[in-house]
């Protein structure tokens, strides 16, 4: 049981960049799934999540109207849209499925204990 992280890379504030990521060893289609991100000696902070129809969605404030996220559950792919990029945006971003089918609030949806699978990360570099 896998999550794929890519997308990440070396850009110009103001750029965007698109994040996937792909689930694989098992169906990930009813999960609800989370971006995190962790930059160097900082903790890991939540980015943005997703409940497992797309109806629910979760923002932090700092990226909230910059970033979207998105998901297709045909392909086991979450996504995560990132446009007016700045350089504290520069982290490893990760993504999380939440497998326990239950009400998906933004209580829970911000906790890393929430998630049961965790991708490698993907580190995405924003230069000023």
């Amino acid at each position: 049981v896998q999550l794929q992280a890519s997308g990440g890379g070396l850009v110009q504030a103001g750029d965007s960049l698109r994040l996937s990521c792909a689930g694989s060893g098992r169906t990930f289609r009813n999960d609800a799934m989370g971006w995190f991100r962790q930059a160097p000696g900082k903790e890991r902070e939540f980015v943005a999540a997703i409940d497992w129809n797309g109806s629910n969605r979760y923002y932090a404030d700092s990226v909230k109207g910059r970033f979207t996220i998105s998901r297709n559950r045909t392909k086991n792919t979450v996504y995560l849209q990132m446009t007016s990029l700045k350089p504290e945006d520069t982290a490893v971003y990760y993504c999380a499925a939440d497998q326990d089918y239950r009400p998906f609030y933004r209580s829970g949806a911000t906790l890393p204990a929430t998630y049961d699978y965790w991708g490698q990360g993907t580190l995405v570099t924003v230069s000023s």
